[in-house]
């Protein structure tokens, strides 16, 4: 009987130990986002976020994507009193969104690029469409004042 009651008590003891060892409570999942972004949100959320990897150099650091996080609870140093850190550990590409000759990026085939390339794409029929509506402007305000003249 004492041996059943000392393994019930150690299998008790293992249990409220594994659960107060603690590993970070669940993070939330800011894989896809721009950087800054990212920060805001596990910030927001009691998390400490901490740039663990970094993969090119095309980008500022706010405007680069997330690819990767882990989570993780950070111990205080022994007798010194203070709280553990919930931390998330982020891997960043801070290539080029889309790929293109000498320029690493996202594969337009991948999700990322596929976005980017939308993205790009209505950026470029954007400043086309302000550029014709200029030009159109110009040449309105010519005819005008040769109408005058």
């Amino acid at each position: 009987m004492r041996i059943a009651f000392g393994i019930g008590s150690a299998v008790a003891l293992s249990a409220a130990a594994l659960i107060t060892s603690g590993t970070a409570g669940a993070a939330p999942n800011v894989v896809g986002q721009k950087y800054s972004d990212a920060v805001g949100t596990l910030t927001d959320g009691g998390f400490h976020p901490i740039v663990a990897t970094t993969v090119g150099e095309h980008l500022q650091r706010p405007d680069c994507v997330v690819v990767n996080q882990v989570s993780r609870t950070r111990q205080p140093p022994p007798n010194s009193g203070g709280g553990t850190t919930n931390e998330v550990l982020l891997s960043l590409n801070c290539g080029a969104n889309l790929a293109r000759p000498g320029v690493a990026g996202f594969s337009a085939g991948s999700p990322e690029g596929s976005k980017a390339s939308v993205a790009s794409a209505a950026a470029a029929a954007s400043a086309s469409a302000s550029a014709q509506a200029q030009a159109q402007l110009a040449e309105q305000q010519q005819a005008a004042q040769g109408d005058q003249g």
